[in-house]
């Protein structure tokens, strides 16, 4: 062996050196907590080890609370998922001015990150029973909350879940939008296809992966939402995270291990999540790529 190829092996054995500060907040962050509450879930009330945490999981509560963070995960990820796609369509295939683009990433990159106690806050100042959006409608004379609707329900918290979902969708979806190719707009014109027919038969197919991939991913982040719920219905729905929190330092429901082992349930689901995310993700690049 040469000696310039040995040096140049030396340099690269070297390479991961650089990954070094990665590993360690991940360590630190990730894999050290996630180890603890894997270890703390099979603790009882006297610190001795027992499975009886995760045969609580069966119980009642703990399932509905499991299925309430699963249904608004779902129905704000498919919602907001379908609002953010086609507002992101719009910008950048509906022959909107470019400005709309500068102004609908720049709200999108805020707005995803806008969450807990003061999103929470900021609707119900603007939707409360008293706020400045439900105000005007009374000056109007429609009473918002004649209509059974309220802020602090369902339907409510999914409101304001939508707030940073679909601007979410926008912020990841963008790239597969502007990663379709203009031949095969070209091809599929030269052969007669209409836009719509383009859309069916080529452009949603392709970016169809991308699509499911980015609702999983608003599905994981609304299930493992916990201050805006909390701060907007105090506690009142029985989320997974809510029940975690109640669990672990409450006054009432105080059982640390079933909160570790729900804590480690909804690990779980979002390492699937993740999981085919990014399945779906790789399945998108062999044609965006």
């Amino acid at each position: 062996m040469t000696g310039p190829s040995v040096a140049a092996k030396r340099r690269r054995s070297w390479n991961w050196v650089g990954l070094l500060p990665f590993f360690v907040f991940a360590s630190a962050f990730l894999l050290g907590p996630a180890a603890i509450l894997f270890y703390r879930s099979f603790l009882g009330p006297e610190s001795e080890l027992t499975l009886a945490n995760y045969g609580g999981l069966v119980d009642d509560q703990v399932v509905e609370s499991y299925w309430l963070s699963v249904r608004i995960s779902l129905v704000t990820a498919v919602i907001g998922g379908i609002f953010g796609f086609l507002l992101a369509w719009a910008v950048i295939y509906g022959g909107l001015p470019r400005v709309f683009r500068s102004v609908l990433t720049t709200f999108s990159g805020v707005a995803s990150n806008f969450a807990g106690v003061p999103l929470a806050a900021a609707f119900i100042f603007t939707l409360g029973r008293i706020g400045i959006v439900t105000a005007l409608f009374n000056f109007m004379g429609f009473d918002l909350y004649d209509s059974d609707f309220t802020l602090y329900n369902f339907w409510g918290l999914s409101v304001v879940y939508m707030f940073f979902q679909f601007p979410l969708m926008v912020l990841t979806i963008t790239p597969a939008l502007e990663g379709l190719k203009k031949e095969w707009k070209e091809a599929s014109e030269n052969l007669g296809a209409s836009g719509w027919q383009y859309w069916r038969h080529v452009g949603l197919p392709v970016l169809m992966p991308s699509i499911l991939g980015t609702i999983i991913l608003l599905f994981g982040n609304a299930f493992g939402a916990h201050a805006t719920a909390y701060a907007l219905t105090g506690g009142n729905l029985r989320l997974a995270t809510i029940l975690i929190g109640s669990q672990i330092s409450g006054d009432v429901l105080n059982n640390p291990g079933l909160g570790y082992a729900v804590a480690m349930g909804m690990v779980a689901i979002m390492a699937f999540s993740i999981i085919v995310y990014t399945v779906l993700q790789r399945r998108s690049e062999k044609w965006l790529a």
